[in-house]
């Protein structure tokens, strides 16, 4: 794994929320984004709606995934899933 990290260089990375699996061998994530607001100085919540290629079809509602960028695979379809977060944060084996 770590080899083809070291081949594709630098790629953005997400952690979020599977919301949809009914699509073949794709799955929609929310990310989540916390920023400060620039005029009023609060913190707000903002949410962004992914599509990732799930190749294995192993990703189910609810799970917390880890997306990496590729290049386009659909209309929608940018990025793909690198792998399956326990909630604790450590890998699903």
């Amino acid at each position: 794994m770590s080899q083809e990290i070291s081949v594709r260089g630098h790629r953005k990375e997400r952690v979020g929320e599977v919301v949809s699996n009914k699509m073949e061998k794709t799955i929609v994530v929310r990310v989540e984004r916390r920023f400060r607001h620039p005029k009023f100085k609060k913190v707000v919540t903002s949410f962004n709606k992914l599509y990732a290629h799930d190749e294995t079809k192993l990703a189910q509602l609810g799970d917390l995934v880890r997306i990496q960028e590729t290049r386009p695979l659909s209309k929608l379809k940018s990025w793909r899933l690198v792998e399956i977060l326990n909630p604790d944060g450590s890998a699903k084996v």
